[in-house]
């Protein structure tokens, strides 16, 4: 009887021993399992993220959007057209006011109101808005326009893993630091596209025989074209790099080709 009960205590003592171990044994996994959440989460954000902006910004596009139809600037477009083999280059009016274009992650090219406007009041040539238009088809040509929507997106899951991970050791400061990293890669990776972007559009001009000309006459204008009203610096060009830069680097490369 007594050994029975012994029997019965000695395997209670070695069950709860045996759960004491899983348990400590369960626990470092556990924890590991932690350590990875703010990156599984970044994660998460960012896919989501990626789709929902990518539906955002086509539904904006396609509701404040119409195709350009100007006979003045159809001689410039088929010629590039030629130049790239094919049958038309299409062009959509953003209304919106401020002077920029832009692609699309589709593959769209557009050109907003404003700076529409200012080519039919004379301060853009026709040339001018065709090597702007060559610039997005760079974009788009280059693959710029969609891994700028996933860059967006894992620039903003960067940032909220970065801000998870330093504000444990730097409270306070640590989201701020995140934002400033991030902005400065997101600036970084934008600059280089523009050198691109730039280097397709000339030498797509230079096949339809525009040449660089037009890109540089709109360079040393774009900053007067795109300066707000109360003199604040515009807000593309914090993510372009300097005119003079971008004017200095199309000039090398004509003086190359026509070497």
């Amino acid at each position: 009887m007594q050994d029975g009960r012994f029997a019965g205590h000695a395997a209670f003592r070695c069950g709860g021993t045996f759960d004491a171990l899983a348990a400590r044994t369960q626990t470092p996994h556990i924890l590991n399992m932690l350590k990875f959440t703010p990156i599984l989460i970044a994660l998460l954000y960012a896919f989501g993220l990626y789709h929902f902006s990518a539906w955002r910004t086509r539904r904006e596009l396609d509701a404040r959007s119409s195709e350009l139809a100007d006979p003045a600037l159809q001689p410039m477009l088929s010629r590039m057209a030629r130049a790239l083999d094919i049958p038309r280059i299409r062009v959509h009016i953003y209304e919106i006011d401020p002077v920029n274009g832009l692609a699309a992650p589709d593959g769209r090219i557009f050109i907003t109101r404003g700076f529409y406007n200012r080519f039919r009041s004379g301060d853009v040539t026709a040339e001018e808005l065709a090597s702007v238009i060559a610039h997005e088809l760079g974009h788009v040509a280059l693959g710029h326009t969609r891994r700028r929507m996933i860059d967006f997106s894992g620039q903003n899951a960067l940032r909220t893993a970065l801000a998870m991970v330093l504000s444990r050791f730097l409270p306070g400061i640590g989201a701020w630091i995140a934002n400033m990293l991030t902005t400065l890669l997101a600036a970084r990776l934008s600059r280089g596209d523009e050198y691109e972007a730039d280097a397709y559009a000339a030498a797509l001009l230079t096949k339809a025989g525009l040449g660089t000309a037009p890109q540089i006459s709109l360079f040393q204008k774009l900053e007067a074209l795109t300066q707000s009203n109360n003199g604040a610096m515009p807000a593309w060009l914090m993510s372009h790099p300097k005119t003079d830069q971008r004017i200095a680097a199309l000039e090398k490369l004509t003086a190359r080709w026509q070497a």
